[in-house]
This record gives structure tokens, sequence and C-alpha cells, in this order.
């Protein structure tokens, strides 16, 4: 694909699409701020209390990008008790994108997991573009433990998270796109879980993975595709950024 066109820089669209979403408030769930109430008291935790939850990000809601536009049958959704590791994935669609784009960008995603691949709903839980905008892929609620269709094999208790582009060695990873992963990691994980750095054992639920069914695997909290699945996603450039989101990861939920 050719190099496009950059007409305004990634933050001035980042801001324009935010503030465009903004507009239609019910989409877009609160800002980077804890809730009020209790919620205050558990972010500013002290780190040895055993507790680290992070702060809740901005996300744009698949209301804002049109996931209704895409005619599929009823997602079936499920939960987990919790989640306990982070799968980062990438999209494999085109880089340099302009990030006003990126709801067309969803929704053909969407259509290519539930026309082409015969799921009901997008796979991912998450996806997160160059400027670093949130999205809400998989529905069933971004405050709850949606079991997404991202990993096969290890699903269960984990978080789906798709950087959208193209992340093969030779890439270079935005720092917005880098920063936004490592907040949505720091709220999504289980504040009473395991270190962001650490790793976790999950149990197999496919023959496909790279696990046997019912096998228990040790796996990165913070970890990528190819950990738990015969694949080269989310790319070398990304999986060699994944240290640095587990440690920024770790740092905001002040470990």
């Amino acid at each position: 694909m050719r190099e496009p066109r950059r007409r305004r820089s990634r933050t001035a669209v980042s801001v324009a699409v935010l503030a465009g979403f903004a507009a239609a408030s019910p989409w877009l769930t609160p800002s980077a701020a804890p809730p009020p109430g209790a919620d205050v008291a558990q972010a500013r935790a002290p780190s040895g209390s055993g507790r680290h939850p992070g702060p809740r990000p901005a996300i744009v809601l698949r209301a804002a990008w049109q996931a209704d536009s895409v005619d599929t049958a009823p997602p079936d959704v499920r939960y987990a008790p919790a989640v306990r590791a982070a799968v980062i994935h990438h999209t494999s669609t085109p880089n340099g994108y302009d990030c006003a784009s990126v709801p067309r960008t969803l929704r053909d995603l969407y259509a290519g997991h539930a026309y082409g691949r015969h799921w009901d709903d997008i796979g991912y839980n998450f996806l997160v573009d160059a400027c670093g905008t949130v999205y809400e892929g998989r529905a069933g609620g971004v405050d709850r433990a949606v079991v997404g269709a991202h990993t096969r094999g290890f699903n269960e208790g984990t978080v789906g998270i798709a950087a959208i582009g193209t992340f093969d060695g030779g890439e270079t990873v935005p720092e917005p796109m880098l920063a936004a992963i490592a907040r949505l990691v720091a709220w999504k994980l289980d504040p009473l879980g395991p270190d962001p750095r650490g790793s976790v054992a999950l149990v197999s639920t496919n023959d496909e993975a790279r696990y046997p069914k019912g096998a228990k695997a040790l796996l990165p909290v913070v970890g990528g595709h190819a950990d738990g699945y015969p694949t080269r996603c989310p790319g070398a450039a990304l999986y060699a950024r994944l240290p640095d989101i587990a440690a920024r990861a770790a740092r905001i939920q002040r470990r």
C-alpha cells in the first residue's frame, strides 16, 4: 500500500476523532479518571496493599463505530470469572492510515470475522489505533471479563487487544498506541491478579493451540498471540515491545 498522505498529525486526528465521539456522550466511556467514591480510594491504594487497579481509560463504544450496521446474528456472550492475562495481536491491516478512517476499518474487520470466519462477532475484545484511541470490540460490556475469540485455546480468562496495523520486523509501533495498550492492560487485568511483568498458569481448551487441550501452560501475563497459538501475530516489532508494555502497565498499577 502507498504511504498515505498525512494532512494532519496523528495527535490532532486523535483529538478530533474523540471530540466527535464525545458529542454523542452516551457512546464514549468516562475518561481516564477513576470513578467516584470507593473506586478512587482503590485506585490510589499503596502498592503493598495487594490490590492493584488501574484507572479506566476512555473507550469508544460499539455504537460509535456503528457495529450494528454489520448484520449478524446476536453475539453469544460468555464471561470468565476474571481477566488473568492480556493477549496482544495485530490486525494485519495496512499501516499509515488516517485515524479518522478507523471506524470503517473496524466494521470491515467485524464483517470479516462474522462472515469470512463464521463467527458471531468480532473476535478481539478491544482494538487500539495508531493515535492511541481505544475501541470496544466484542460485545458484552467493556467492564466485564468477556470471553473473546482471539486466541484458540486461551480465550477464557484473557483479554484480546488488537493493535490496528501490521507490525512485522522493521516496522515502528507508534508511541501513542503503546501507551494506550499499557493503560488498557493495567485496567483490564484483575487487580488482585499477578504482576503484568510476570507469568500466569492457564489451561488450554483446544488441541490446535501450542498446548494440547487440558494441559497447563505457563504464559506471560502480557503476551502475544504467538505465545499460545502457532502464528506470527502480533508481528516481531510489536512482540519485541511487550516487555515494555508490561512494565508500563505495572507502573500504572503502582507495583
